[in-house]
């Protein structure tokens, strides 16, 4: 004979799946998600004043206007959020416990809002991350850091290592704030200002002589054709226009040294014989360490373009602003084109 144990309430029986709407946390953060933010500032004034006209008139509001708001208000918390009482409406315990932090958030908002916004060099401490290229950390870093150090004393500054077709990117990453060389951003959220425009010269060591022609300060096609030289090709910055020289004048198979870094040039030439092409700032940096000579390519060599390139979200900042510039008074020279911030570039 079977037998038919009852079922008793606290066995397990199968049943529908519960509906996570149902949940109140779920609900609470369904509710906060459809909220109207501004509906929180007639929350505040209501406590604040105890009466619903009171709220109106601080608000700007009309009474109506300051009810409907309260009663939407309910429906989203799920609560009377005020009750009446002798002396005014009077909060709920939700109410007592939410409104203060709200009213916090929205005076410390407010005053960020509408602080004037000020930089203090001389307090502040920030760190600049600047993208130069070998080339450029030995022309631009030494006076630029002098000049933070004296007006901007608690300040950092990087030389962060990035390729020049990265450029862009890293400024709209905001891996770096400013970058400084011969740079041709090509990237719609990005503002440039040109500093200066020079040109390309040669070096070797003082005692060297051209193979052939007359010795004089510049280079002809056919003495340039007879020397053998070192060219650089660093990846921090960007210019083809070397190459495309020496390709117009069927020289590249001459370059029988290529440095990653202008650095190691003057080194080379002085103790080989070598010629060595580099931007004129950097020959020009030479004469008072290195035993060098000087001479102009044919042409006048290739021209470039010295530009400091930044994000244009940073364009109004006035920090950012302080130190473009800074690099504007150390380093532009007269005849520059100077910003295109609102052009794609």
């Amino acid at each position: 004979m079977v037998r038919i144990r009852p079922i008793h309430q606290t066995d397990s029986v199968p049943g529908p799946a519960p509906d996570p709407a149902l949940n109140p946390a779920t609900k609470a953060a369904m509710n906060f998600r459809q909220l109207d933010l501004n509906l929180l500032r007639v929350l505040c004034a209501v406590q604040r004043t105890g009466s619903v006209t009171a709220a109106g008139r601080q608000l700007a509001m009309s009474q109506p206007a300051v009810s409907n708001a309260l009663a939407r208000l309910r429906r989203a918390f799920d609560d009377a959020l005020f009750v009446r009482s002798p002396a005014g409406l009077h909060p709920t315990r939700l109410a007592q416990r939410i409104v203060p932090l709200v009213d916090g958030h929205l005076r410390q908002l407010e005053l960020e809002l509408c602080r004037a916004e000020t930089f203090e060099p001389a307090s502040a401490a920030l760190h600049w991350r600047l993208s130069l290229s070998d080339l450029g950390e030995m022309m631009f870093l030494p006076p630029l850091a002098a000049a933070l150090r004296a007006d901007a004393p608690h300040s950092r500054v990087s030389n962060v290592s990035v390729d020049a077709a990265r450029v862009s990117a890293a400024l709209e990453a905001g891996d770096i704030d400013l970058a400084i060389g011969i740079l041709l951003p090509d990237h719609a959220g990005v503002a440039s200002e040109e500093l200066f425009r020079e040109h390309f010269v040669a070096i070797t060591g003082s005692h060297w002589r051209p193979p052939v022609g007359r010795s004089g300060t510049g280079l002809s096609p056919q003495q340039l054709a007879h020397t053998t030289l070192a060219v650089a090709a660093p990846t921090a910055t960007f210019h083809g226009s070397v190459e495309a020289m020496l390709t117009r004048l069927k020289l590249s198979e001459r370059a029988v040294v290529r440095a990653r870094h202008y650095g190691a040039l003057p080194e080379l030439v002085t103790c080989t014989d070598l010629m060595a092409i580099v931007p004129q700032m950097f020959a020009d940096s030479l004469s008072s360490r290195y035993s060098v000579r000087v001479w102009q390519l044919p042409g006048h060599g290739p021209h470039y373009s010295v530009r400091m390139v930044w994000h244009r979200s940073a364009s109004a900042d006035l920090a950012h602003s302080w130190l473009r510039d800074r690099v504007r008074r150390l380093f532009a020279r007269a005849g520059a084109t100077g910003a295109t911030p609102d052009q794609s570039l």
